[in-house]
């Protein structure tokens, strides 16, 4: 029996060292031209300039070290744009979701419940505190 190959993958990905194994600039089609040599005015931005970056892009800042603290101190935070305390990152808006924030202050209850034992004395009291300021905000809030 004789094989036959019913599809064939080229690597057309250009590095920026201008090294481009996969087939040389003349054989390309206009459609397959790399974005250098194509078109650099978007046709639905035409106010961009090529080289802006996308939103969101740019140096990139370090993530915190992934601990149990941590965690919890990220979904606090969570909880604070919830209840409206600190602007939606994503829209720089204030907006208030009660049912989120309760949902939320419970899950992190939940947590609290289910690592009792497992937790260092300081992770403890962190959880204890942020729980307590977070249900009285919570309280304050539903006023």
């Amino acid at each position: 029996m004789s094989e036959d190959k019913g599809f064939v993958v080229k690597d057309r990905r250009r590095f920026k060292d201008g090294a481009d194994d996969a087939e040389s600039a003349e054989e390309r089609t206009e459609d397959q031209k790399p974005a250098a040599e194509a078109s650099t005015e978007p046709p639905d931005r035409p106010d961009r300039e090529p080289e802006d970056e996308p939103a969101g892009a740019g140096p990139e800042m370090p993530l915190p070290e992934l601990t149990f603290a941590n965690f919890v101190v990220s979904l606090s935070t969570s909880v604070a744009v919830h209840l409206g305390l600190v602007a939606e990152p994503t829209t720089g808006q204030v907006q208030q979701d009660l049912a989120l924030a309760k949902q939320t202050i419970d899950l992190l209850g939940l947590m609290q419940e289910k690592t009792r034992g497992n937790l260092t004395e300081e992770e403890d009291r962190l959880f204890q505190s942020i729980l307590f300021d977070l249900r009285l905000q919570y309280v304050n809030a539903c006023k």
